[in-house]
């Protein structure tokens, strides 16, 4: 009886040690899956940090002499649009595929996005609903004088410079559009909450719808079915899309471009995957 119980104790521990081992051959074997970087900036115009989420294209290399387009995407957080949006990015570039050019992606995480999208507004509804509200010009200025050369100090990067906005994202693309056009040269704008301010910014009469306007910039506009804007706005969102995209179709520019995207199989919280990948499409078209 002792002997068989010291040959039971002896295969327990035996086995045991065998399930360790290979626990730990398992553990061993795993490493962390690697999408991009994150980075940090110290901005002065929004007195506060910003975190960046930055995908690298595949072979880049500091120490190259290429260089790539930059791809700024608002509502960039880790939870919000940045892996989703580099994964269309990165498909759209794989050799077999080769539409796009390989990109530098830059998602810039959110702190306050209501605060930094959008512009004061006259409606006393929308100051009580959203109080912080109103500070889209210090962003503006974050993007041109800090986040922009930080960019370019720090990465290989070319001329070609977008943005991607969605809801309030694509209201903040609209106004850099029509204020400060020369900041990106490709605009990807879905959904744009042009109800703010009863649609005021569609008052304005940009430089981009002039003659003179003489640099070559390509936008795209999505939207789905969408219905009402937020609150008792009286705006239904396809509508302002489309005057948003028929303003732009009546420049006297030749340099400016601009394609229409109806997507009535989406909604205000589909629609981003779906329009990102149209735009890359649209905006690059086959080479025949």
């Amino acid at each position: 009886m002792r002997i068989l119980s010291i040959l039971v104790l002896f295969f327990f521990a035996t086995e045991t040690f065998s399930q360790a081992r290979n626990n730990k051959i398992v553990a061993d074997s795993t490493r962390p899956f690697v999408l991009g970087v994150i980075d940090e900036i110290k901005s002065t115009e929004l007195s506060e940090k910003r975190i960046l989420n930055i995908y690298l294209p595949e072979g880049y290399n500091r120490n190259d002499t290429v260089k790539y387009p930059v791809v700024y995407l608002l509502d960039g957080s880790a939870d919000e649009d940045f892996i989703h949006v580099t994964g269309l990015y990165q498909f759209n570039n794989f050799s077999w595929i080769d539409r796009v050019p390989k990109s530098i992606i830059v998602g810039i995480a959110n702190v306050d996005r209501k605060r930094d999208f959008t512009y004061p507004t006259s409606v006393a509804d929308d100051k009580k609903r959203y109080p912080t509200t109103g500070k889209s010009e210090q962003f503006i200025n974050f993007i041109e004088k800090e986040l922009q050369p930080h960019i370019q100090r720090k990465f290989k990067t070319n001329s070609e410079r977008t943005i991607i906005g969605q809801s309030l994202g694509g209201l903040l693309a609209t106004e850099i559009l029509f204020k400060k056009p020369l900041l990106f040269n490709k605009y990807i704008i879905i959904s744009p909450s042009i109800w703010w301010d009863n649609g005021s910014l569609l008052n304005n009469q940009p430089e981009i719808l002039k003659e003179s306007f003489q640099v070559k910039t390509d936008i795209y506009i999505g939207v789905g079915k969408e219905g009402l804007a937020p609150g008792n706005t009286p705006h239904v969102m396809e509508v302002d899309a489309n005057l948003l995209a028929d303003k732009i179709k009546s420049t006297k520019s030749k340099m400016v471009s601009v394609v229409f995207d109806y997507l009535p199989g989406e909604d205000h919280a589909t629609i981003t995957h779906q329009a990102v990948f149209n735009a890359l499409r649209l905006l690059y078209p086959v080479k025949k």
